[in-house]
């Protein structure tokens, strides 16, 4: 399958990210011309805008951008003479644009009730789930789609394994593994969200016992608990499940309509004589 079309049908589908790489300006001498574009997987490309390495920069650029998570479009130009080992003489300004990537990389802990009511509302959601626990019998027969559902008898060791800028929500069936996962998610404070479930009471009494190992206050005011939005109240298992689950998408779109410091305006990015026509 070499279209792109049915290449980006088919992984939007599969749920995989991609970044789709469209040549929106040509000028001279150029081996595709505008309009062209590329379907770039983190292991895999579909069609091609030309070749050579001019399409060897194009998949790394959509690479680094599948690696970080970008959410941002992004758009380069390149000048196809030596200095990119091709001769053609032309220029090029290619768009790429993330497709697919979650809004967020979520690690629940604990498989009870709440837990129940909260992991099917985030599955619905553009995000991907980790679903963990040590109790096998806890999960429920259908694990929602982008749920991941991962039985361990050391939950603390899946701490390690997530990526960086996770959303972390500790709710398991026993309080010294509550904050033993607090521990450990605070040491590696590379965290985008991180809630923990209870009362202000067991807050005050974790904060005791983490400062007794060292952590600092600054730092104990990342962790939400209370977690989930103060206006959402409500105390059966899916009223909690939807405050956790709004305070999450308040976090996600907290950056909205933001624009990458690294964007330029396409005028600058075309040859000077074509800047006139798009400013």
């Amino acid at each position: 399958m070499n279209n792109w079309i049915s290449a980006l049908a088919e992984l939007q589908n599969q749920g995989e990210p991609c970044v789709l790489v469209t040549i929106i300006d040509e000028r001279g001498s150029t081996p595709r011309n505008a309009g062209s574009k590329m379907v770039v997987t983190a292991g895999r490309i579909f069609d091609t805008v030309g070749g050579g390495h001019l399409e060897y920069k194009a998949m790394q650029i959509a690479r680094e951008m599948l690696a970080s998570g970008s959410q941002y479009t992004r758009l380069e130009r390149f000048s196809l003479g030596a200095s990119l080992g091709q001769c053609c003489g032309g220029v090029n300004v290619l768009l790429f644009e993330p497709m697919g990537q979650p809004q967020a990389q979520i690690a629940v802990f604990g498989a009870g009730h709440v837990g129940r009511a909260l992991v099917p509302l985030l599955a619905s959601l553009p995000c991907r789930v980790r679903w963990i626990d040590s109790r096998e019998q806890e999960f429920p027969a259908l694990i929602p789609e982008g749920v991941t559902r991962i039985v361990n008898e050391e939950p603390v060791d899946e701490v390690e394994q997530l990526p960086t800028g996770s959303y972390c929500i500790v709710m398991t069936h026993n309080h010294q593994l509550d904050l033993e996962l607090t521990a450990a998610i605070l040491t590696r404070n590379d965290f985008t969200y991180f809630g923990l479930i209870g009362s202000k009471t067991k807050r005050v009494k974790f904060e005791n016992r983490l400062r007794e190992r060292g952590f600092d206050a600054a730092l104990l005011q990342r962790m939400r608990c209370p977690m989930g939005l103060a206006e959402v109240k409500g105390k059966l298992p899916f009223e909690i499940a939807v405050s956790i689950a709004a305070e999450v998408i308040a976090t996600y779109n907290a950056s909205f309509g933001q624009h990458s410091s690294h964007a330029e305006p396409v005028a600058h990015l075309l040859p000077v004589s074509r800047r006139s026509q798009v400013q």
